[in-house]
């Protein structure tokens, strides 16, 4: 597939995944000079009609999706026996790798990431789109920042053949119950699994694990997800009613929609960034009955403090007024007024420590400054990351470069994919970071790599093929044809598959182009003289097809036997079909009446015809003024072949 031009437009660079149900390649739309991501379904999908009808119709709903957090849907078609879908090409990771990487994410991080697939699902569902597929997989993280949900519908059409394995495993890891019990999904059910990814964020493991899917699918039916806290004490108790309130089992009492669970996690992350403790007790949500069972011992940590309705204020517990002044509860400590000197001792040490810390403070303070004007001064934080530049021009690559701090070089070389004049990569590669100042080698394509074809005409078709492909070329078309000057399997010609232009005796080409190759099979048997089935034997095994012509008369072929075979003008090819010419024998004569001519006269007149003559030898002595002929046998008006003998009666 790699080098393969879809629809005559798309171009196939590379793979990029591979999945149950598809391929991802990496193509440049050579229409647009722009790289896309190409979807390609897996062959036997592709012959399900009612799939591919399905395919289409999700695609166009997805494309209907115009959403900075969902990636954009360009084009959708048909190639051959190939269904494909055109996506836009976001060059970075998944979530899934990030969480590989990290194991778990911050709180900051979850909610950044919740807050774009939210906005992208929010978009969906107006539209009246349930993804079903949400996931880690699916979620994309492009280098420079932005955050996408990809494969939107396309879950709709997957069958119990499009995910088996580790595939099923890891969709069944975010189904909802619903899904699993009835098969039913609607918004709600992406709100569920977004919640389980919410959770596998914040901890960096899933909620269900199991050696089985059944395992996993019974626990999403009968069990209630687990807050995250009880996993990672350190995450926000408003993540963790979030969480329960997206994975809830009754599907009535979650989100109805991503824009109910946007709304909310705005106010989440106002209250999670904020950072303090009067603020996160300010505003907790309220989660519906049934989960407010399930975060008790959440609320019995937090002091007994009432869950509050989004903006109430907790009214702050004043300490006893005894501890305030000095004074301790009977029975701890002295009742009287304290000592002064004491007094005035522990207020010294108080400003000693106070000192103390604020210098300790400073200190760290001033390290720190220092430390950052170092890291982004001359440490790796001044590091610049190569962009990709692949298929842009020259110019334009060097202004970017420019731009960054660095110092653009031409480098040149030979492509077969890229364009002349246009970028191939650069040294160091993309995506690597660099101090300011660094050279950077933009690698422009110089086109096609230049080569010397040798004669090929007269070489065997075995050596000519491996000269063409040893100099990186490639062999088109194979024509075999009869020719009676070239000896069979020896090439005729060869020629350019762009204009035909001649290559037989070699000469300059490129690489990565094709060379057609016109191959002998030798000259046509010679059949004449061969009886009608002996010549059919002879040209059927050398694949050419046989048909009987004209019977005609010929004097040297005898009766049954082949002329001549008659080919058709022009190059003759196997399959081609010969007419054959059999002979009916000599041309038939017939015997003229010569009664009572003279006897030389007659015998001249038959020898002429083309008989052969016997009669009584004395016939020869007498002379031929007093002889006549008498009679012929055969008689006069029979019709015989050249060569027949007729028997002469002379007349004395």
């Amino acid at each position: 597939m790699i080098g393969r031009l879809i629809d005559g437009r798309y171009e196939v660079r590379s793979r990029i995944a591979r999945g149950g149900m598809a391929t991802v390649y990496l193509a440049t739309d050579l229409r647009l000079e722009r790289r896309v991501a190409i979807k390609i379904m897996h062959g036997h999908l592709a012959d399900d009609s009612s799939f591919k009808i399905r395919f289409i119709q999700e695609a166009r709903s997805a494309a209907r999706l115009a959403h900075p957090n969902v990636v954009n849907v360009f084009d959708q078609g048909q190639d051959a026996d190939m269904a494909y879908l055109v996506m836009e090409y976001l060059p970075g990771i998944t979530l899934r790798d990030l969480l590989k990487d990290y194991g778990r994410l911050t709180a900051e991080q979850t909610l950044d990431i919740l807050e774009a697939v939210l906005s992208g699902l929010a978009a969906a569902h107006k539209a009246g789109i349930v993804h079903r597929d949400v996931k880690p997989e699916n979620v994309l993280l492009a280098d420079d920042g932005r955050i996408k949900i990809s494969d939107f519908g396309l879950a709709r059409a997957v069958n119990n053949n499009t995910a088996t394995g580790q595939a099923l495993l890891g969709t069944i890891a975010y189904l909802s119950p619903e899904l699993v019990t009835r098969g039913i999904a609607d918004a709600r059910s992406d709100i569920y699994a977004l919640g389980i990814m919410t959770f596998e964020m914040l901890t960096g493991e899933q909620p269900y694990v199991g050696e089985a899917p059944m395992q996993i699918a019974y626990q999403h039916a009968n069990d209630t997800v687990p807050m995250p806290s009880s996993k990672e004490p350190s995450v926000p108790r408003e993540l963790d009613e979030l969480v329960l309130w997206a994975t809830a089992r009754d599907p009535e009492e979650r989100p109805r929609d991503a824009k109910v669970m946007l709304d909310q996690l705005h106010d989440v992350s106002a209250l999670v960034r904020g950072g303090t403790q009067e603020l996160a007790l300010q505003s907790t949500m309220l989660l519906p009955a049934s989960l407010r069972t399930g975060a008790n011992a959440l609320t019995d940590a937090l002091t007994d403090a009432e869950t509050q309705v989004l903006g109430a204020k907790l009214a702050p517990t004043k300490p006893p007024a005894a501890t305030m002044l000095g004074l301790h509860p009977v029975g701890t400590g002295p009742v009287g007024p304290p000592d002064s000197g004491a007094l005035l001792s522990n207020t010294a040490d108080k400003r000693k420590r106070r000192g103390f810390w604020l210098f300790t403070l400073v200190i760290l303070i001033a390290a720190a400054l220092s430390g950052t004007g170092w890291y982004f001064g001359s440490g790796p934080g001044s590091d610049v990351q190569v962009p990709d530049f692949a298929a842009a021009s020259f110019d334009t690559a060097s202004a970017h470069l420019t731009e960054l701090g660095l110092k653009p070089e031409l480098g040149e070389a030979f492509s077969a994919t890229i364009a002349a004049g246009l970028v191939i990569g650069t040294d160091p590669d993309a995506g690597s970071r660099v101090p300011k100042d660094s050279p950077v080698t933009v690698i422009v394509s110089q086109g096609l790599q230049p080569i010397t074809l040798p004669e090929l005409a007269g070489l065997t078709q075995e050596a000519a093929s491996a000269a063409v492909i040893g100099l990186k070329a490639v062999v088109g078309s194979v024509d075999p044809v009869f020719n009676g000057d070239v000896a069979e399997g020896a090439v005729i010609s060869a020629s350019k598959e762009t204009d035909g232009a001649d290559l037989s005796a070699g000469g300059e080409y490129f690489e990565s182009l094709t060379v057609n190759l016109v191959v002998s099979l030798g000259a046509i048997p010679n059949v004449d003289g061969k009886t009608f089935a002996e010549a059919t034997d002879i040209l059927v095994g050398k694949n050419l097809l046989v048909v009987s012509g004209e019977e005609t008369y010929n004097d040297t072929v005898k009766e049954g036997e082949v002329i001549t075979a008659q080919v058709p003008e022009g190059t003759i090819r196997a399959g081609a079909t010969l007419t054959l010419v059999i002979s009916r024998g000599p041309v038939p004569v017939i015997v003229p009446n010569i009664v009572g001519f003279s006897w030389s006269d007659g015998k001249d007149t038959l020898t002429e015809l083309g008989f052969r003559l016997t009669y009584n030898p004395g016939a020869d002595l007498v002379p031929s003024a007093l002889l006549k002929v008498a009679a012929t046998d055969p008689v006069a008006g029979t019709s015989l072949p050249k060569g027949s003998t007729i028997a002469l009666t002379p007349q004395f």
